[in-house]
């Protein structure tokens, strides 16, 4: 609780008391009430008890400990990338993911005003990275924040109307402090894709297209990753996402995460599986769920 910024503690606990009375319908969400991934939650669970947690790891800690049913995690942004720290967490987690939503994402200059005066925008580093021009343009310089509602909740307690905050407008609301300018994106896409993550699978009670998620790690031969994709090819398997990433600074063969079309248990799928783990080291499928969005579309 301490870790939020004095004006977020109130609701913090509010929230929380909620939430751990009952735990069936709470969601656990990194950040300060307010923040993009608050907003997720409730449009992915409308009927659902939000659980603030200060960390990505004290999200997942919530569910893993029963205190949350499940976790609403942002893992890319359509502007600023992966959110990084979640392809180490999600593989060391022991959750499996059960859903994807995806959040347009508008963010908000909020201080105490005027905007003339601002010079510093504290944010989470995604959002900085997503409004990197804009700030430029204006001259603001951007400050690293864990969290974009727990930095508006800061700004409310500096009471320095040199610093801002980038953060929903909700938080704006909540902390008391003024919209100072709407709608800031350095393209009109900026969308943020979270996952859902539970203790367990639930039974898939979906008519429409599925998606899988996975990671491996590669032998270190040549043309290792050619060979171990290459059943997706030959099986007419749409691979959507494929992302590199290096464990333990080792710089050896690096590990991959993957999202693909379809489920295990469709034949298609099945051998390029079986053809993935016949060239790789290991094989780990991180869950299955229904598509929240065709790829490609905007």
């Amino acid at each position: 609780m301490q870790e939020f910024a004095k004006p977020a503690r109130p609701i913090v606990a509010r929230m929380t008391e909620a939430a751990l009375a009952e735990p069936a319908r709470a969601v656990a969400f990194q950040g300060a009430p307010g923040a993009n991934s608050h907003v997720a939650a409730l449009e992915a669970f409308p009927d659902c008890l939000p659980l603030p947690c200060f960390g990505f790891a004290d999200a997942i800690d919530a569910v893993r400990d029963g205190r949350a049913d499940c976790a609403i995690i942002p893992i890319e942004n359509s502007l600023h990338g992966r959110v990084a720290d979640m392809h180490y967490l999600l593989p060391e987690s022991g959750l499996v993911i059960t859903g994807e939503h995806f959040l347009r994402i508008r963010h908000a200059l909020v201080g105490e005003g005027p905007i003339a005066r601002v010079k510093q925008a504290m944010s989470h580093p995604q959002a900085l990275g997503q409004c990197r021009n804009w700030l430029g343009r204006h001259g603001i310089r951007p400050v690293g924040y864990p969290d974009t509602a727990g930095a508006a909740a800061q700004v409310a307690e500096m009471g320095d109307a040199d610093v801002a905050a980038l953060a929903p407008p909700k938080a704006a609301e909540l902390y008391g402090l003024k919209v100072l300018a709407d709608d800031i994106a350095d393209a009109d896409h900026n969308t943020t894709r979270f996952v859902v993550l539970a203790r367990e699978a639930a039974p898939i009670e979906h008519s429409g297209p599925l998606m899988t998620t996975l990671i491996f790690a590669v032998r270190n031969v040549p043309a290792a990753l050619y060979k171990a994709l290459g059943g997706f090819a030959t099986n007419g398997v749409n691979m959507t996402k494929l992302e590199s990433y290096q464990r333990g600074g080792s710089f050896a063969a690096s590990e991959f995460y993957a999202d693909i079309d379809g489920a295990p248990g469709e034949p298609a799928v099945d051998r390029a599986l079986e053809e993935l783990a016949f060239h790789t080291k290991w094989v780990r499928l991180l869950g299955t769920y229904p598509r929240a969005r065709k790829r490609g579309e905007a």
